[in-house]
């Protein structure tokens, strides 16, 4: 695929502080853009990083016609530069796109695509552990029409930011029991910008309460746990690992949920993937079997939950250094990403 490249005449990699590298705070120089236009999409186009105008009328802004996903890239020691299981995330935005009337993106655009636009901004992915370059492919309707009907334009990008630690420490949950994620027949499964829309109110009241994320259960009876804002979920029950399993389309397939289930059950640890109740989770703290708690996701990576509220309750964990699962899942995915464990899965796209 031919990709027509403008490039900047000066970097700006050389501004970023690599001590201080801040979550979704600053952009590379460049970005990838294609159009979709009367059923076919045009050849792609990698332009300096700037801001896009549109119509007021642009169909997206008025009716949410929009995807996106996350993806990272990681330097090892070599200083090659290799990206984390992108083709998963290109089948799951392609998922994310049938369910929302928007079309396909075509692999050679989106991981080709992907592929050119971070060999371009190697320099922009950082070297220190716990760094890598986030990468955010989109696509939104882009029809200049204020009427409800599936858009028929569409504008696809990639942009780029060097990221730290999306979570700096354990994070505090909230388990919600009043409003509601997602629904079966919903678009809970997708990475739909509707899906985060939703949350905001409910995650703005939770943090005044001085927890960091809810834990969403189900909209029916309130009982079942699915996932939280950021990141799907992990419990350590005695001796078993469990997740919400993905039946009923409420559950985002996260590809680091993936990964890390594959990786446990290599190491020979139990996982189940079922349906798990609040109250299930609530027994074994009373028991003294909730062991441990993380959520696992691209920005996330393993976040460890060091208390959940439910219901008046107030379920604080044991010590996050002293856990040997997540800790050991951590280490594990981190040696792989930059090198210095084998990729036994093929999991790294090396890109330079």
């Amino acid at each position: 695929m031919n990709i027509n490249t403008l490039k900047v005449s000066e970097s700006r990699s050389n501004q970023v502080d690599a001590s201080n590298i801040q979550f979704g705070k600053t952009y590379s120089d460049h970005m990838l853009v294609a159009e979709y236009e009367n059923g076919e999409w045009k050849q792609p186009e990698i332009v300096p990083y700037e801001n896009i105008s549109m119509s007021p009328a642009t169909t997206f802004i008025h009716y949410g016609q929009s995807i996106f996903e996350g993806i990272k890239a990681y330097k090892n020691e070599a200083g090659e530069v290799s990206i984390f299981r992108p083709h998963d995330n290109w089948k799951r935005f392609n998922i994310s796109a049938e369910r929302m009337a928007m079309p396909d993106v075509p692999e050679d655009i989106f991981i080709n695509g992907m592929k050119a636009l971070i060999e371009l901004d190697k320099d922009w992915v950082p070297t220190s552990e716990g760094c890598s370059l986030y990468i955010r492919p989109f696509m939104f309707a882009t029809d200049e029409f204020i009427g409800v009907k599936p858009a028929e334009k569409f504008k696809f990008m990639i942009i780029t930011s060097p990221a730290g630690a999306y979570y700096n420490k354990p994070t505090k949950i909230y388990v919600q029991n009043k409003y509601v994620r997602a629904f079966p027949g919903g678009i809970g499964f997708t990475k739909a910008a509707g899906n985060y829309g939703a949350s905001m109110l409910p995650t703005l009241e939770t943090r005044k309460l001085g927890y960091d994320q809810i834990l969403w259960t189900d909209g029916v009876d309130h009982k079942y746990v699915q996932e939280i804002g950021t990141m799907n979920v992990f419990f350590v029950l005695g001796d078993k690992v469990i997740t919400p399993d993905l039946s009923g389309g409420c559950i985002l397939a996260g590809v680091t949920r993936d990964s890390a289930i594959k990786l446990l059950k290599e190491h020979g640890y139990t996982v189940e993937e079922r349906p798990l109740t609040i109250d299930e989770i609530r027994d074994s703290f009373y028991k003294n079997e909730l062991m441990e708690a993380f959520g696992t996701g691209t920005a996330a990576v393993i976040a460890p939950i060091s208390e959940l509220y439910y219901d008046g309750l107030t379920m604080n964990l044991p010590p996050v250094e002293n856990w040997k699962i997540a800790n050991w899942l951590k280490n594990e995915l981190a040696g792989i990403r930059y090198g210095r464990i084998e990729d036994r899965h093929h999991w790294m796209f090396k890109v330079c």
